[in-house]
Parts: C-alpha cells; sequence; structure tokens
C-alpha cells in the first residue's frame, strides 16, 4: 500500500469514525479531527472497539489492529490538515454546519488538497460554493457501516474538476471501496430509491393495509432481503428516514413526503415494534406495492441522468446487500408487468413517477441488458474495465461478449497502442460464473460448458497473440479464470493488493482455460501442480520474483506502468529464468514420484516434516478425479504446443463436468460448504480406477 497519502476525516462521530478506520486499516495516513479533543478521543475509542471486536471474531490479527490505530491521529486541530491530499467531512448533515466546516477547511488547507463530503442528501454544489475551490470540491457518500460497507458514491457537481474525480476514484480504490459516479442531485442514486422503500411501508402501516410483521415479511419475500423496511430503520434511525423523505419531497415531489406516523414514530424517540403475526395473504399485495415504489424512483433517476442502469443496480446490491438490483427485479418479475405496477401507483399518487425507460421497454416487451464491460482510450492506452464488482468481476457468457466486443473495438483502433485490462471493485476477476456452469450440468447441456470455455479460450489467446500489447491490471484478488485471463496477457502489472490463485481443484473440475498450460511454460510442470493441485495463493510479490509479474507498483503507478511497457513493445513473457531457491521445496514436494505418493495420502519425501504434513492436509480436501486428470494433463502439456495444449484441455471437459465430484463441488462452491467428494486423497488410485 502506497504511504504517500494524507487523509483527513473532519467528524468523528459513527461515519467519521468509521471512514477513518476502513482507511487506516488498509494502510492510508488518516488524522482524525473533532471540533473538541474530547470528541476526537470518542472517536478513537469508537475506532479502537470495532478493531477489538474484529480481533475477538478472527476479521483481524491483534498486530493488523494495532498498525490501524497506529495510522491514525485524532485531534481537534484543523491545522494538521493542512497538507492533506484529501479531507473528508462528516459531520451533522445540516447545510450551515457543514457550510463552515468547508470555509474553514479551504482556508486552511494546501491548494492541492481535495474537499469531500459525506452528505447523504444535500447538494455538493451549495456545500463548494462555502470554498475558492470549487473544482476540488466532491461528494464522497459512504455507506453505513463505513468500515464494512464497500460502496461510496462519488457525486461531482458542475464545477468538479475530472482530475478531482479520478483523484476521488483512486482514493477509494486505495482503501477497498466500490465507486460508482453519480449526478450531483437529490437522494443520488441509492437513496432515490430506498428512502420511498422505507416511507412507503410506513405508508402502508398508516392506511391500515397491514401490521408491521406483514409489511416486513412481505419486503423481504419481494426483495429477497434480510431485514425488513421497519428493522432497517431501527438500525439506521428513524430520524435519519424523516429527515431524507422530507429532503426528497421539497426537491423532488409530494410523493416522497414523510409519512405521518414516520414523523410521529421519530417525536417518539422510539423504534418500531415488530412483534405480531403475519397475514399471508397480504403479503402480494404490499410486495406489488413496495416494488412500484422503487421502480418508479429508479426509472426516473435513470431519465434524469443520475445514474444508468447498471449502476443504479449496483447501489442496492453493493450498498443495500439486495440480492437484486432495481432493474434486475423488473426482468425478474416482467418488464411489462412492472411497468403497469408502477402505472397503478401513479393513478393513485400526486408526484410519482412514471418512467420513459420503463414505458419503452415495456413496449419491445424485452428484459433489460446490462453493461458490464467498459472501454475507454487515455494517452492511446486503451483501458477496457470489466465492471462487475457485486459479483466479482466473474466471467460468464454476458461478460465474455462483451469483453470480446471491447477488445474487437480496441484491436481495430488505428490510434491504440496498447489495451490494458482492468476489473472494477477490490477484484481483478474471480473466475467463472460457477452457477453458470451448475445450471447446465442441471440441464444436461455440459456441452454448454464446453462451448463458453472453447471461446474464452479463443479470446484469451488473442490476448496473447495481438499485435498491440494487452496488459492485465492485477491490482485484487484473481481466482480461477481471471488468473488464466492474466496469465494470457502479454504483461501483468501488479499492486501489493493482487493475487492469483487456482481452487478449481477443490471444486471437483480443473482449470479450464490454460492455468496449467501457461503456468507450466512460465515456471515447470513441479510448480504448476504446486499452484494449481493445492489452490495456494500467488502473491503479486512472489508472481513478480518468479517473472510472471511484470512490473510491481503502487496503486498510483499504474498507468504509468502501462504506458512505459507498451513503449517498451513486446516480449517473451516465457523466456527461461531461473526459479528462486525458495520455491525448490515445493519443486521436490511435486516431483514425479512424490506426486504418485501424495495421491496415495502419503507424506512427500525429500521436503521438511511440517510442508509435507501440510500438503497432505491440503490435498486432503480436493476432489481425486480432479487431481488425477490435472496431473496427467499437465505432464502431457510439457511436450506441446499452446495450441495442442488447450486442445487437450478442451477434450477432458465432458468428461470432468460430467463427474459426480463436479456437481457436489460446484455446488458447495455457491453454499459457502465443504463439498464430500466420492473420491479422496488416501484411497487407492487402483479402487478409483476400479470404481
Amino acid at each position: 500500500m502506497s504511504k504517500n497519502w494524507k487523509i483527513g476525516v473532519v467528524g468523528a462521530g459513527n461515519m467519521g469514525s468509521g471512514i477513518a478506520q476502513k482507511m487506516a486499516q488498509e494502510g492510508l495516513e488518516v488524522v482524525l479531527v473533532d471540533v473538541s479533543s474530547e470528541q476526537a478521543a470518542r472517536g478513537l475509542a469508537t475506532i479502537n472497539r470495532f478493531l477489538r471486536e474484529g480481533t475477538e471474531r478472527g476479521i483481524l490479527s491483534a498486530r493488523q489492529a494495532e498498525a490501524t490505530l497506529g495510522r491514525i491521529v485524532a485531534t481537534d486541530r484543523f491545522e494538521a490538515l493542512k497538507e492533506a491530499d484529501l479531507v473528508v467531512e462528516a459531520v451533522f448533515e445540516n447545510l450551515d454546519v457543514k457550510g463552515e466546516v468547508f470555509r474553514r477547511l479551504d482556508r486552511i488547507c494546501d491548494e492541492k488538497t481535495i474537499l469531500a463530503t459525506n452528505t447523504s442528501s444535500l447538494y455538493v454544489r451549495d456545500i463548494a460554493n462555502y470554498t475558492r475551490r470549487p473544482d476540488r470540491v466532491v461528494g464522497m457518500h459512504y455507506f453505513y457501516h463505513p468500515a464494512k460497507n464497500r460502496l461510496v458514491e462519488i457525486v461531482p457537481h458542475a464545477a468538479t474538476s475530472a482530475e478531482t474525480v479520478e483523484r476521488a476514484k483512486l482514493i477509494g480504490k486505495l482503501h477497498n471501496k466500490t465507486c460508482i459516479v453519480v449526478k450531483d442531485s437529490p437522494g443520488f442514486a441509492v437513496n432515490r430509491y430506498f428512502v420511498p422503500f422505507l416511507n412507503e411501508s410506513v405508508r402502508l402501516l398508516e392506511d391500515g393495509v397491514a401490521n408491521i410483521p406483514t409489511i416486513e415479511a412481505a419486503a423481504k419475500q419481494a426483495f429477497e432481503i434480510g431485514m425488513g423496511p421497519f428493522e432497517l430503520m431501527n438500525v439506521t434511525g428513524i430520524p435519519i428516514a424523516v429527515h431524507s423523505s422530507a429532503y426528497l419531497a421539497k426537491e423532488i415531489s409530494e410523493f416522497y413526503a414523510p409519512a405521518r406516523r414516520l414523523i410521529e414514530q421519530s417525536e417518539k424517540k422510539e423504534d418500531w415494534d415488530l412483534s405480531g403475526e403475519v397475514d399471508e395473504s397480504r403479503l402480494d399485495r404490499i410486495g406489488r406495492h413496495l416494488c412500484a415504489a422503487v421502480f418508479g424512483a429508479a426509472g426516473a433517476q435513470v431519465d434524469e441522468g443520475v445514474a444508468g442502469i447498471e449502476d443504479t443496480d449496483r447501489g442496492a446490491k453493493i450498498g443495500l446487500r439486495w440480492k437484486w438490483g432495481p432493474f434486475e427485479l423488473m426482468n425478474k418479475v416482467g418488464v411489462e408487468q412492472a411497468y403497469d405496477m408502477v402505472k397503478e401507483l401513479n393513478a393513485r399518487r400526486p408526484g410519482f413517477h412514471l418512467p420513459e425507460i420503463m414505458k419503452k421497454q415495456a413496449l419491445q416487451g424485452t428484459p433489460f441488458a446490462f453493461r458490464y464491460v467498459d472501454l475507454e482510450v487515455k494517452n492511446r492506452i486503451a483501458y477496457i474495465t470489466i465492471n462487475r464488482p457485486e459479483a466479482m468481476n466473474a466471467l460468464n457468457p454476458a461478460v465474455v461478449d462483451q469483453l470480446e466486443a471491447a477488445f474487437d473495438q480496441a484491436e481495430k483502433d488505428p490510434g491504440v497502442r496498447g489495451i490494458a485490462i482492468r476489473g472494477a471493485g477490490k477484484a481483478f476477476v474471480a473466475g467463472a460464473d460457477i452457477k453458470f456452469f451448475i445450471d447446465c450440468i442441471q440441464r444436461d447441456e455440459i456441452d454448454q460448458n464446453v462451448a463458453f470455455t472453447r471461446r474464452g479460450h479463443r479470446l484469451f489467446r488473442r490476448f496473447e497473440t495481438s499485435d498491440k500489447m494487452t496488459v492485465a491490471v492485477l491490482d485484487g484478488l484473481s481466482l480461477g479464470g481471471g488468473s488464466e485471463l492474466a496469465l494470457a496477457c502479454q504483461a501483468i502489472v501488479a499492486t501489493e493488493q493482487g493475487s492469483l490463485a487456482f481452487p478449481e481443484s477443490g471444486l471437483g473440475i480443473y482449470p479450464g482455460l490454460g492455468g496449467m498450460l501457461r503456468t507450466n511454460l512460465h515456471l515447470g510442470k513441479e510448480l504448476a501442480k504446486y499452484y494449481t493441485f493445492t489452490g495456494s495463493k500467488l502473491s503479486a510479490q512472489d508472481a513478480h520474483s518468479l517473472g510472471i509479474v511484470t512490473e510491481l507498483v503502487e496503486m498510483e503507478e499504474v498507468e504509468a506502468a502501462i504506458e512505459r511497457l507498451v513503449q517498451a513493445g513486446n516480449r517473451d513473457k516465457y523466456q527461461a529464468r531461473e526459479i528462486p531457491a525458495a520455491y525448490r521445496e515445493y519443486q521436490a514436494a511435486f516431483s514425479d514420484e512424490n506426486v504418485k505418493r501424495l495421491f496415495h495420502g502419503e507424506t512427500a519425501q525429500g521436503v521438511r516434516g511440517e510442508l509435507a504434513e501440510r500438503l497432505g492436509k491440503i490435498l486432503s480436501f480436493k476432489g481425486l478425479i480432479a487431481l488425477e486428470t490435472m496431473n496427467d494433463l499437465i505432464d502431457r502439456q510439457s511436450n506441446l504446443s499452446i495450441e495442442e495444449g488447450m486442445e487437450l484441455e478442451l477434450d477432458g471437459l465432458t468428461k470432468i463436468f460430467a463427474t459426480e465430484d463436479a456437481v457436489a463441488g460446484l455446488t458447495a462452491a455457491l453454499s459457502g460448504e465443504r463439498p464430500a467428494f466420492k473420491f479422496k486423497i488416501g484411497r487407492s488410485v487402483a479402487y478409483h480406477e476400479q470404481a
């Protein structure tokens, strides 16, 4: 992590302390400021409590918690923010209060300092008016709890510079946030439809449609969520729902006005009572009403250019942790039916929306299509971004279609010298979409899995052989097909957050997109077996020492590194290299003789006892059919060309996907359970072959 950034946070309450905690956890130096030393100290104590809870639950080590606290300075001195690169304001949601903070920061901070507001509802432009640097003022709206919730809405106003937006996105990336850029408008993207979800739930109660438990149950059923609207208000604060509704009503329409019962509950300063019986007969009606409210508000904001359908959905899935985004839900219920629901509510409620985008889609009668791959050209480099962070950028046919189309466009552009492929959010690409594989198996369409993999092979080989240099940007987690995509590129630029891994043997299958083949070409068959059999993580640092990663840089230096590589031109990424001595024991552990021993449940010879025991334990959880198949493939691929090795992998896919182990492994991965394989290490190979 870069230590070159200095970040300030103003406001040491729940939001401010959470923002500071997350930044410090990810390696950034943070100054936490409040109006008094006592309040600043309280914020630090809050952080310490959360970190202690994290260590007790095994999420953080004691050393990590201590290091996090060591990166935070809590003070009442605003002057300590003078040299900050970014200051995030997280004080009371009042324009005058926030404005005075920005006026003060504007006087104190260096010219370079970006001033960001964590406002959830106020116009960023109005806050920027308190400064003499409106071009360096931006919204960074975090979601509760900011130390855990990955979403940040980046909100530029009309005068915010493009450089400020890019800096805000970079700093978001530096502390592991998924950023969506949205228009400066009431409620931004997420609260625009989330607040009506809460408020309309109270209206249903107020109108006597149902009691609270029934509305809770209906909302959970309709949106497939774990917490209903009333429980959510109890957690996040009922006054916040009142304030947000009132603000949206003032800025947009009377539809958003807070329900009378909502105001009364806030004035009583009591939580909602969630007890009572559920009336099953009313669930569908309530679900239909709440969906209509969300659909109409979400559709209106897309009409207004606040956010696209993809970021609207992304906000729900990442920020609210909903299973489906509004537009995915519209597809799920049917676009015509969804539009009918909105028309019904529009007829009953003044100020409610009838979105043009929904009308158009209903007339077409086709589901909304989502864009998962973005393309932009900067300094003659085409940046292809797989933008599906809510699914860790997993590859499925739609993603591969769009990836191929973007690559075609970049290759054909005479102004493009190089092509960089990267992932949005905290992952590069977390493999192929497991659900797609399972669905094909269950429909007895394994040939679709094979066709999908064949197409991926062809595309990845194009990355490897293109006349324009291809560079994978490995700045996050990469698994399976994602690691195979990175290996197929002509170069890899990585940050310390990057890693490669092949978990397929634990899923009852094998890496089918060239992972074994290309790792073999890089490192030899013994290390190829070590990494693919065990699924052990190959950190960016280790991959660099092994010659797989071309350049290891800080996150803010990635684009400069890509430009250097493209300028230097193509190189033989598989050129002979000396494997560092630290890996020789792993090579020995996976010699032909030791592989036989390991498959029979015996310990590897010629290596430390501790390592031999650990390897045996790791392999005991893998599928033996997958391991034996991988061993055979790697041995045979050692003497084949890349094209021949690809065909060999493809030839075995139908057989491996047809095994009980593949079904068990893939299904268990979706549920987060450990698979029960039919054949595992310790049963003799002969027994397996006979069976």
